[in-house]
């Protein structure tokens, strides 16, 4: 790979920076130290490494051309949305080149009659739904951050949200993409039809965050607004006993919507800041429930789930039909990782997966393993499909806390993976779990997956050190959080 120092005629990395700047113009091209520090980490912000630089193209040509300088001079390159990501999946590499896509933030179709919206990926998740409301419509993935992250940010991590239980996570509602790949070529992957002829290459894309090239267009799935919705807010002594009515809804054949569980530490942190006044104090644990669909549907399961939760120890159940009572129950969960920033000056927040029946058994190792490391552990998650969240509190003003954190984090994912889950649900693997990765799958697992990446990505230049496991990556993982200086870009 070449260093940007490494030729005579390259010295001080100007023929590049001219070259962006004519391809992209001087506005879309971003080299002063102080301003690349906006870009030296993603929502992990323990990880951090500065830029060398930072493009901002506006449309899929400029992205194409800013991959091919890149490929021209073997300079490393990661894409990068909103920067909301949690698993480190947008940290810059050293000496590279981020390409920020926040600038492509248009809706450049909206097909009602085929229930289809196509984007840019800089367009923010929340704005979809606020695009098509109005006719009836909205966009299923939730994620917590959807008022903030992007949708090429949704796309490269296949993120989920409150109401993946039911419609699924992000791959489900992608018709096609347009994509950059690794070489700077422009090629069209799925299309506007659910089911295309040929080898699922989109599928392949979606979640394999930003290995494999950059989205610049993205066909997204839209739904009818449900004729009918009731949420349900059931609060109990232990999150043990909130775990097994989630299993009792499930084997009872209802589907909701979406299943939220928050423990005792999360509801009064969420209650201090956003004071729902909903979710009671006292409570080990608090159940939420949406339901969906027909109007008769829903009363039916509204009055089967109250009675699954109080034969499962529910203290009392709160229902809400009307709009503004259902937003008012949610608003707490939505705002769950923000308030634990005011009750801890710092918080390590894991995406483990693990079966709905191994709910109590592993939220009770989760708890044995708090008392054990002394540090506390807010857990608030995605109940109905097993896709935890436990936020380990610490502050990284004590020597050594940000590494015994870490520890406890790859302790969670052991208890998750062993209970026969899954490394993460949502947030990706980036550079926080990638030396996780062969606790789940064995080698030939990881080089049929390196013979996918390959095949896209043959010089390795898109986002390196991500996702896989690398001696390299697994030993300075840690080196990243100890540095006390982010190292320069060798670009100036």
């Amino acid at each position: 790979m070449l260093n940007l120092l490494s030729s005579t005629s390259k010295r001080n990395g100007q023929p590049i920076i001219k070259a962006f700047e004519q391809a992209l113009g001087k506005d879309a091209v971003v080299r002063r130290k102080d301003e690349l520090l906006t870009y030296e980490c993603d929502g992990l912000a323990a990880y951090r490494q500065r830029p060398a630089l930072v493009v901002l193209p506006r449309t899929t040509a400029q992205v194409a051309t800013a991959v091919k300088i890149c490929d021209q001079y073997e300079l490393p390159w990661v894409a990068r949305g909103a920067g909301t990501g949690l698993s480190g999946g947008a940290l810059p590499v050293e000496d590279g080149v981020l390409i920020v896509t926040a600038r492509m933030n248009r809706i450049l179709d909206v097909d009602l009659e085929n229930q289809r919206v196509v984007v840019q990926p800089g367009v923010i998740n929340n704005w979809v739904t606020q695009t098509v409301s109005g006719a009836g419509f909205y966009y299923a993935p939730d994620p917590s951050s959807q008022i903030i992250c992007s949708i090429g940010g949704n796309v490269a991590e296949n993120s989920g949200g409150v109401h993946c239980l039911k419609y699924g996570v992000t791959t489900n509602h992608v018709l096609g993409v347009k994509v950059v790949t690794p070489d700077g070529s422009i090629i069209d992957l799925g299309g506007a039809i659910p089911e295309m002829p040929g080898y699922d290459l989109m599928g392949v894309f979606v979640g394999s965050e930003g290995t494999l090239g950059i989205a610049t267009e993205v066909t997204l799935r839209i739904l009818k607004t449900p004729e009918a919705i009731c949420v349900l807010l059931a609060d109990f002594d232990t999150i043990a006993a909130a775990g097994e009515a989630v299993a009792g809804i499930i084997s009872a054949g209802v589907i909701p919507a979406g299943m939220e569980i928050m423990d005792n530490l999360s509801i009064n942190a969420v209650e201090d800041i956003v004071a729902t006044g909903c979710y009671p104090r006292d409570a080990g644990a608090i159940l939420l429930v949406e339901l969906d669909g027909l109007e008769v549907e829903v009363t039916t399961n509204k009055e089967r789930v109250t009675q699954i939760c109080q034969q499962k120890g529910a203290r009392g159940v709160t229902a809400a039909s009307d709009a503004e009572t259902r937003l008012k129950l949610w608003k707490g969960r939505k705002a769950a990782f923000a308030a634990a920033g005011h009750i801890s000056p710092n918080y390590f927040v894991q995406d483990g997966v693990i079966p709905r029946t191994q709910l109590a058994k592993v939220l009770g190792e989760i708890e044995a393993l708090s008392e054990s490391s002394g540090y506390r552990i807010a857990n608030v998650f995605h109940a109905g499909d097993g896709n935890l969240h436990p936020l380990v509190l610490y502050d990284e003003a004590v020597e050594g806390a940000f590494a015994e954190v870490e520890k406890v984090g790859e302790e969670i994912l052991r208890l998750c993976v062993e209970a026969g889950g899954s490394l993460s649900g949502e947030h990706g693997i980036g550079a926080d779990k990638n030396c996780y990765m062969p606790q789940m799958f064995n080698e030939t697992d990881l080089e049929t997956m390196q013979l996918v990446r390959g095949a896209f990505n043959p010089k390795g230049l898109a986002n390196p050190g991500k996702l896989f496991p690398t001696p390299k990556a697994c030993g300075e993982r840690a080196n990243l959080q100890q540095s006390a200086q982010v190292k320069g870009a060798k670009l100036f």
